[in-house]
């Protein structure tokens, strides 16, 4: 299964490289099952997922972001993000990814096998659960640092279309950061914080689905890092539509207290 995720999403990347920032690839389609509106990009890299699935011999249920759930002979589920970063990857904003999973049941918990690209640079992170995560072949692992200070840590920190509740609440975290960064994957960004680009990143807005981040969660905890939710516990999530989840995903718990991420946060 990991070698049909990763051939998927080789072939995702270069069938759309033509549409990248085009006004074509950017022609509005109506709304996907998520609920956003797609474009055409996004339907070109979903059908191509779908036709890699389906040229496998493999017949599981299908849930992506703009196809919705296509179901399936065989046991298992796909879920996919064909296009994650749309509105960057429509600006030729060079931050964007194709995201697939595959999970034995209906729970995030459930994913086995991962892979995102990284289709502006062409990197190729994958895992498989209980065998570490890779970039491009070579094992990758979270940042570690025995005396990590403060204002040393990297954060990423989705605050797209926050509320301002929501932005007072967490302004005590963000005040303790000298250094965040937002780049419009949210998928993408977690494989940075599993190869150690990143520390820690966050997304407290109670948006995200499951569709989102379901490759990029194994990764990041295949690489030794922490997936939670926004009072500490381990996330996970049934795979459906009208879930919508906060997490933070973390290289060491000692960063989520140093932070104080429990009392800020909720």
């Amino acid at each position: 299964m990991i070698e049909t995720l990763k051939t998927a999403c080789l072939e995702v990347r270069k069938c759309v490289k033509d549409l990248v920032g085009t006004p074509e690839g950017n022609t509005k389609m109506g709304p996907g099952a998520g609920g956003d509106i797609s474009r055409k990009i996004d339907l070109v890299a979903e059908k191509k997922v779908i036709d890699i699935i389906n040229q496998s011999g493999i017949n599981p249920t299908i849930i992506g972001e703009e196809c919705g759930t296509i179901k399936g002979n065989d046991t298992g589920y796909i879920i996919m993000d064909a296009i994650d970063g749309t509105t960057n990857i429509t600006r030729a904003i060079p931050f964007n990814c194709c995201s697939l999973a595959y999970a034995t049941n209906s729970t995030l918990s459930s994913v086995v096998d991962a892979a995102v690209i990284d289709i502006a640079r062409g990197d190729l992170y994958y895992a498989s659960k209980g065998k570490g995560a890779f970039l491009n072949g070579n094992k990758i692992t979270v940042r570690k640092q025995e005396n990590l200070k403060e204002e040393e840590i990297i954060a990423g920190i989705n605050i797209s279309g926050v509320s301002q509740d929501l932005l007072h609440s967490i302004g005590p975290i963000i005040t303790k950061l000298n250094h965040i960064r937002i780049f419009g994957a949210n998928a993408l960004e977690l494989c940075f914080l599993a190869r150690g680009f990143l520390d820690i990143f966050m997304d407290f807005r109670d948006k995200i689905r499951p569709t989102d981040m379901a490759a990029a969660i194994l990764i990041a905890r295949e690489a030794g890092g922490l997936v939670l939710d926004k009072t500490g516990n381990t996330l996970d999530s049934k795979i459906s539509f009208g879930n919508r989840f906060s997490f933070i995903a973390l290289s060491d718990m000692k960063i989520f207290d140093l932070l104080g991420l429990q009392s800020n946060s909720n």
